[in-house]
């Protein structure tokens, strides 16, 4: 049996994580959790581009999810390295005292 999820159903999944991941971005201060807030952010836009590209029977989107996941996998890698750095300079993760890469 084929069971087939309407592509309506999928961009509300993909819009409330955005959301989700927007939220916080927005309400939490410490740096990790905006780090997460903007992965859940792009994999809602991967889930998203999925759902249109299965929709139109393209590939294009599917392709463009991998070029996403690349994008998040250098994002997070370089995101935890200034965080790494920002702890041992500050000796926390507070966004409000992350101001130490100003010139």
């Amino acid at each position: 049996m084929d069971t087939i999820v309407p592509y309506s159903h999928v961009l509300v999944l993909g819009a409330a994580l955005f959301l989700l991941g927007a939220a916080c971005v927005v309400a939490r201060r410490n740096l990790v959790m905006i780090l997460i807030g903007v992965e859940v952010m792009l994999n809602a836009a991967g889930v998203a581009l999925v759902a249109g590209s299965l929709r139109w029977q393209q590939l294009d989107g599917q392709a463009l999810v991998l070029f996403i996941m690349c994008v998040a996998a250098a994002e997070v890698a370089v995101g935890l390295a200034l965080i790494v750095y920002s702890q041992r300079r500050t000796g926390s993760l507070d966004a409000d005292r992350y101001n130490l890469m100003k010139g």
